[in-house]
């Protein structure tokens, strides 16, 4: 697949780097290609995808498209999905999201399997004026255990200030968190008729750059729609004032159980966001880093 050895390792510092320690400078608009995609043109891409946990149906889907030497960046791709029998089952648009922190960024569109099993997406982007392609097989289960769109989700009560006399330290590890984010519990929330956006993340013990990221978008989010709905952050480890850097203290948070999170196979502590409807219901899902414009849209169809 690889060209040499020197590019296998490259590529696996890139997506290190997509899917390590979060840092970097302030977010490129990712709307036109980078010196970087026009220097590497005649170099092969590599996919990778964000969203793992894929099912039958319509849902998200994310992925990272990198060269053995850069990001790409280029504001649209086009996606094919097919399997045995469907061999072009499906073509959508993906949108190039720049994320917070420097130049990492992920496609995301929505896509349909109408069956599990094993299916492939072929890729299409323009990068300086070439149309690259490349594929990326995925797996597409029954089902799965996390919160569905369309559910309701648990009454179980999230921690608040008020539940731990003010101290910060023990409802998140945000280094900088903000505290109008731990003003509700989930129920409390719901139950105003406002639409709330619920994100599952640990800022400091993310496996990948999402979490902080996700949960600095949440606080923004919430600046800006604070009249019209609620924002909550949920810390994916119950004791965060006690892991003091060794995560074999730490206790994922039970809401984790109730929504799912934890029947997912592997799972250590990847961000969830969920919109939800007043009355309780979820109206939108998103695996890993969901941009503001992204939660913005799911929101406004709630409001709608």
């Amino acid at each position: 697949m690889f060209r040499s050895s020197h590019a296998l390792s490259t590529i696996l510092a890139i997506a290190a780097m997509l899917l390590g320690a979060c840092g970097g400078s302030p977010p490129s608009t990712g709307l036109t290609p980078s010196p970087a995609d026009e220097a590497h043109t005649s170099v092969r891409l590599e996919p990778i995808l964000a969203t793992k946990l894929l099912r039958v149906g319509t849902q998200r889907v994310a992925f990272i498209l990198a060269s053995d030497a850069s990001l790409i960046t280029a504001p649209i791709a086009t996606v094919h999905s097919s399997r045995a029998g469907d061999p072009r089952f499906e073509t959508v648009t993906a949108i190039f999201h720049p994320w917070p922190y420097g130049t990492r960024g992920s496609y995301a569109t929505e896509m349909t399997f109408p069956r599990s099993g094993d299916w492939a997406l072929g890729i299409e982007v323009v990068v300086a004026g070439v149309t690259r392609q490349v594929a990326l097989s995925i797996e597409v289960a029954e089902s799965v255990g996390v919160r569905e769109i369309g559910a309701i989700v648990p009454f179980s009560a999230s921690k608040t200030l008020a539940s731990v006399r003010g101290d910060l330290k023990k409802l998140t590890t945000a280094f900088e968190p903000d505290p109008e984010l731990y003003r509700l519990t989930i129920p409390e929330a719901i139950i105003t008729g406002k639409p709330t956006v619920v994100v599952f993340a640990s800022p400091a013990y993310c496996t990948s750059p999402t979490c902080g990221p996700e949960v600095e978008t949440l606080s923004t989010l919430r600046q800006r729609h604070q009249s019209s709905a609620h924002f909550i952050h949920v810390e994916i480890y119950d004791n965060p004032d006690e892991i003091a850097g060794d995560l074999s203290r730490a206790r994922h948070s039970p809401l984790l159980d109730d929504w799912g999170i934890t029947s997912i196979p592997g799972y250590a502590n990847e961000s969830w966001t969920f919109v939800i409807v007043p009355g309780g219901r979820i109206a939108a899902r998103f695996e890993g880093y969901a941009t503001i414009d992204e939660i913005e849209a799911a929101l406004a169809a709630a409001n709608g």
